[in-house]
């Protein structure tokens, strides 16, 4: 039997009062999504345990089925491995944003103005000319998603995620260390980052963004640090021969640690328009030699941080009828026996702009699975289910038949 998850990332959301009080969930069109969690079943899942900050490495760690206080070790050391950087015991990795600061000092966006890759390599590659040492050095990724790597730095210190802290000053936002241990090292992330905002505004790309009207990429932002982490892969675990496929280095890093191929598709951008047709099609072709396919789909969260809420609608709307549609189509066609689970990794409200924590819906549809009440896929919908509430490996057992 296959297995697949459809992750559509902060698809969750919370009542929108321009909605009439409805969820964006709960107000797009979308038949395919619906049909999966009125002829499957539903339930609620916890993917950010008590303590953890509710990020994406957190809650996809948790809907593999890991545990991610046990083998999370930071954002920026996944990032790293999908990019294929080999990392030492005693190297800090962080994730490296290019973000926008406003003229009066605050986060503007975390992303630079969605930054092309071609732009951003250019700026991160300058960055190692004029910063790298044998220290430290900086690596470009994907948009605004880049790594830093620090030799001998602590882990031991208080970073703050751009993405849940738009509109605050960057000044108050400042790596703090959180023992004795981790002074010089806050001190050198703070210094770096002072340093690249003398150095970013006058580089001839953002020069050239601004005569187009569009964001500088004007300081680099650090966050998520951690050391090389220690991962169960999913034949040692399961027997089973899986794929992801996601535009983003954070879940394909957690591919690699989780022995997973990465499969990439042309046109697949992390945004709103991103390739949904060759993500489904790359999918079923997957499917011919693996057991285990995660479909990871980023659109629905850059549109929560964005704070658009049409915007987000139609990123759901498009996953339904540009992904999930011919996905299911493609499986009934070809009589694949298989199981399929759709689900968020974590809410992110267009009215907040950042990630909560709450349990999140989630539907499996498929061979085995006995169907509920439910009528449609949304987050007060679900908490009816027949599932009911889950947390840590239960939703991955019961996807994969294990429970």
């Amino acid at each position: 039997m296959k297995h697949i998850i459809i992750l559509g990332d902060g698809m969750a959301d919370h009542p929108v009062a321009e909605l009439g009080g409805l969820t964006p969930l709960e107000t797009a069109n979308k038949p395919s999504i619906d049909f999966l969690a009125r002829e499957g079943r539903c339930g609620i899942l916890e993917t950010v345990p008590e303590g953890l900050m509710p990020g994406s490495e957190t809650a996809n760690l948790s809907v593999m089925g890991y545990d991610p206080k046990a083998v999370l070790r930071g954002r920026g050391v996944l990032e790293a491995a999908s990019m294929g950087l080999a990392i030492e015991p005693n190297e800090l990795v962080m994730r490296c944003n290019l973000i926008c600061i406003d003229e009066r000092g605050r986060l503007k966006n975390h992303s630079a103005g969605h930054i092309s890759s071609t732009e951003a390599a250019l700026i991160i590659q300058d960055l190692q000319k004029e910063f790298g040492s044998d220290k430290f050095s900086f690596h470009p990724g994907v948009s605004y998603r880049h790594v830093f790597i620090g030799k001998g730095l602590s882990d031991k210190i208080l970073c703050y995620p751009p993405h849940d802290h738009l509109g605050k000053y960057a000044d108050d936002l400042e790596i703090k260390s959180l023992s004795s241990e981790a002074n010089e090292t806050a001190h050198l992330l703070n210094k770096i980052t002072h340093l690249s905002q003398e150095f970013l505004p006058n580089h001839p790309v953002n020069l050239e963004r601004a005569e187009k009207g569009l964001d500088k990429a004007n300081s680099i932002w650090l966050w998520s640090g951690g050391y090389k982490p220690q991962m169960w892969t999913y034949q040692e675990k399961w027997n089973l021969k899986g794929a992801v496929i996601s535009a983003v280095d954070l879940i394909n890093g957690i591919a690699v640690y989780a022995g997973l191929d990465v499969i990439k598709v042309p046109g697949a951008t992390g945004l709103y328009n991103t390739n949904y047709e060759g993500k489904a099609q790359a999918c079923l072709d997957a499917l011919n030699n693996h057991d285990f396919v995660y479909l990871h789909v980023e659109a629905p969260d850059e549109a929560g941080h964005e704070g658009d809420v049409h915007l987000k609608i139609k990123t759901i709307e498009d996953l339904d009828s540009r992904l999930v549609y011919p996905l299911l189509n493609g499986i009934q066609e070809k009589n694949i026996e298989a199981r399929v689970g759709i689900l968020p990794d974590h809410p992110t409200p267009v009215e907040t702009r950042a990630h909560t924590r709450e349990p999140i819906p989630f539907a499996i549809w498929g061979t085995n699975i006995e169907k509920d009440s439910v009528e449609c896929f949304s987050e007060n919908a679900c908490k009816k289910g027949g599932f009911g509430f889950l947390k840590g490996d239960q939703f991955i057992k019961l996807l994969l038949g294990r429970e």
